[in-house]
């Protein structure tokens, strides 16, 4: 009887230990780790912005990634009035190219894509930690939830920098494999700013995943938002010059 006792403690206590959640800051790094490729990798990106009484616009952009630097390169190749515009991230260096003057306009994370909803950050190695810790008191505690059938930890972040979209967030991530799938963006005065929501990932190589179908909601100009889609995903070493002011100007002629 004893032997039983002491094996359904064991018991008991294994399974209050796997119930037991992660911090905070350890699901912020499971997110960042997820997210770093140890490969390059190209894609190709459909974006749809729709805005409150101008209909949808769509758009065709190439998008290269090389995580080791930190950087990235996007080219725009459709609709025509925007073909040939560009942008290039080396390391904590964001640029935005016209093809229309042949300029290089240094600009932010929180830069817009195409004028859509989508913004430079959502495209770049997100080092979390770098960017975020956990915000202050019970609001940076994982909160068990359900978001719609989906078990998830819920908590707020708050940035440790400038150089953010947004200094505040909310994140949605799921309990089982720690994908974030909701997230809300607030101003520094605590106005809620944007909704995203994360609908599918696409594994990539070593364990490694990214979004492959992105939500972008403008909850301050109603009726604005954009749909971001990544297809025919590859990985494998992508040339340096693919990174460099030199390549995104001479795709543009």
């Amino acid at each position: 009887m004893k032997r039983q006792i002491l094996s359904l403690l064991a018991v008991f206590a294994v399974g209050t230990l796997a119930q037991t959640p992660p911090s905070a800051q350890a699901v912020l790094e499971a997110l960042e780790k997820q997210n770093k490729l140890g490969t390059d990798m190209k894609a190709r990106v459909n974006l749809t912005q729709t805005k409150a009484g101008q209909g949808a616009k769509q758009m065709a952009i190439q998008y290269f990634r090389r995580d080791r630097d930190n950087a990235f390169a996007m080219l725009i190749e459709a609709p025509e009035s925007d073909r040939g515009n560009g942008y290039l991230r080396q390391g904590e260096h964001f640029w935005m190219y016209r093809r229309n003057t042949r300029t290089f306009q240094h600009v932010n994370r929180d830069e817009s894509i195409g004028g859509s909803n989508a913004h430079g950050q959502d495209f770049e190695n997100r080092k979390l930690t770098e960017l975020y810790v956990p915000a202050p008191g019970a609001a940076g505690i994982l909160k068990p939830e359900m978001l719609g059938k989906k078990p998830v930890w819920k908590f707020e972040v708050k940035a440790k920098v400038s150089d953010v979209d947004y200094p505040r967030k909310t994140y949605w991530v799921s309990r089982d494999e720690l994908y974030l799938l909701k997230e809300q963006d607030f101003s520094p005065s605590g106005t809620l700013m944007q909704s995203s929501y994360f609908t599918k990932y696409v594994p990539v190589e070593n364990g490694h995943i990214i979004p492959s179908q992105m939500l972008f909601v403008d909850e301050f100009e109603k009726g604005n938002r954009t749909v971001v889609e990544l297809y025919e995903v590859k990985t494998g070493r992508i040339p340096d010059e693919t990174f460099t002011k030199a390549w995104i100007e001479s795709k543009s002629k």
